[in-house]
Order: C-alpha cells, then structure tokens, then sequence
C-alpha cells in the first residue's frame, strides 16, 4: 500500500513531550488521573486502512498520545512512514498487536516489525476456533510461554489479550484464561486486560485484577450498556473510576482506549472516550 506523506504539523508536540516526561506521570498518578490516554487502532480499522497518515493525524488531534497498531492492514504497510508519521505527530506505539500465526511463521519480521514502529511490547490478541479445546490449548501454551523467551531474548515484553471465551470456555473444568495464568511464566507473559470482555464474561473486575496484581502490562478501555452491547467510554455502566482506583495492586501501564463496534464516522466515539477519560478522577 502506498502511504500519502503529509507536511502538516499538529502544535500538540511541546504538551506531548511534557506529557511523556517522569514528572508528569508521577503528578498524574499522585492526582488519581491517567497520564496518557491511549487508542487501540482497530477501533479506527476502516479510516486507517483507507489513508493511515490521515487516520493518525486525527488521532493526535483528538488527543491522544498513544496508539497501539491492531488490524487495519498494518501489518503490511511501510512501517518507516508510520513511525515517522508518528514522530511528528507526538505520537508512540507503546505495544502492538501480532497474531499467534504470524509469530509462529514470521517471528523475526515481526520483532523488526515491532521495533520499526517503535513498540516495546508485543501483544497476542486473539486465539480462533480451533485453539480453544483442552489439547490444542495446552499446546498453544507452550507456545506463548516460548513466544515470551524469545521476545525478552529480544528486547521485547510479550502480553496476552483475551475476549470473554477464555473465561467461559472450560475443558475439563478449569477455564482457558486460569490455565493460561498457572501455565504461563509471569515473568514472560503479562495480561493485556479487555475489562468489556471481562465483564461480559461475568467476571468481577476488581476481583481479577487483585488476582493478576503485578502481572497485568494494560488495559483496554470500552463501556457497556444496559443491555451488555459495546459503546464509548462514558455512554455506558462501567465504573472506570472504581476499577482504575486499583492501579497501585494492578501496575498498569497503559491505557488504550477501544471500541471493536464504533460507528461510522468513527472520530466523534473516540473523541467521546478520549474526553471521559481525560476528566476522569480515581
């Protein structure tokens, strides 16, 4: 795919990097207030697919300073220009998503890939069908605990991120997602929280995450309503403010914002999000 550059400069650059800067975290953590809101891409997928450079421009203007890079074709997109698009955008990739296929079958382009954009963890976002019996999980766990060596080996963190079927689904009595946290090295493989998933699950979220404590790399960040359906940040039930008041038990250290269902125009329900989170106090 080619990608359009663009001269544009955003005047968010100087805040950016203020806001990145030890200070400004401690300032915020002290305050009860996330530092740096985050954006997971595949809420976006369709604008990013189309114009990538013009998806991350409005992303920054919004204010976000984060974006993790899942769907959208990404993955086969010219990774120097997005990590340049970024740099002048103040824009970083704390963490990526990559497939259990393609660390399997490309795991060096994938760690180069990583690198490129900037990203110092890797994320496992999903596990199909065919994963999720007692045998091929088993193996599969061995695998990601694998994946996790070799990405530290590499200068890489390694995370997990579950949907409701890891809690849900239970071979031989004992869910996916418990099997994966005794398997696992905690060391190697951290959890990258979907709190939406969580929930819809029928997990209580400040229950798990006092059972993950130190062991979870980030959250993503989507609210429920009523009738358990996805929507922006502040449109629904969740009690972000109660959950985030954990963070000194749960050691998160991102906060991405997604909607897997955000309707078209796609920017107002991410701009809802952002500005939620941004006022929020915990």
């Amino acid at each position: 795919m080619n990608l359009n550059r663009r001269s544009m400069m955003l005047g968010a650059g100087g805040l950016a990097a203020l806001a990145a800067s030890p200070f400004a975290a401690q300032a915020a953590k002290a305050s009860g207030k996330i530092a740096s809101i985050g954006l997971q891409l595949y809420t976006v997928r369709e604008l990013f697919a189309a114009d990538p450079v013009a998806t991350l421009e409005k992303v920054a203007k919004v204010g976000y300073r984060e974006v993790e890079f899942g769907g959208g074709g990404y993955d086969a997109m010219d990774h120097k220009l997005l990590r340049s698009t970024m740099d002048r955008l103040g824009l970083t990739c704390p963490s990526l998503h990559i497939g259990y296929d393609a660390l399997l079958d490309k795991f060096d382009a994938s760690v180069a890939m990583a690198k490129t954009l900037g990203a110092g963890t890797v994320v496992l976002p999903y596990m199909v069908d065919k994963y999720r019996n007692a045998e091929a999980w088993k193996a599969a766990l061995v695998n990601i605990n694998r994946f996790g060596a070799q990405l530290k080996a590499a200068g890489l963190g390694f995370a997990y991120h579950n949907h409701d079927f890891e809690f849900t689904t239970k071979p031989d009595g004992v869910s996916l997602f418990d099997q994966l946290v005794k398997a696992c090295d905690p060391d190697l493989v951290k959890i990258e929280l979907d709190l939406y998933w969580a929930i819809y699950a029928g997990q209580n979220p400040q229950a798990l995450i006092r059972s993950l404590a130190g062991r979870i790399y980030s959250y993503h960040v989507k609210d429920m309503r009523a009738d358990r359906s996805m929507t922006s940040v502040g449109s629904g039930t969740v009690d972000f403010g109660a959950i985030f008041k954990l963070n000194a038990i749960a050691g998160v250290q991102h906060f991405y914002v997604e909607n897997d269902q955000a309707p078209a125009p796609y920017i107002p329900d991410i701009t809802k999000s952002f500005q939620t989170l941004r006022a929020l106090r915990f």
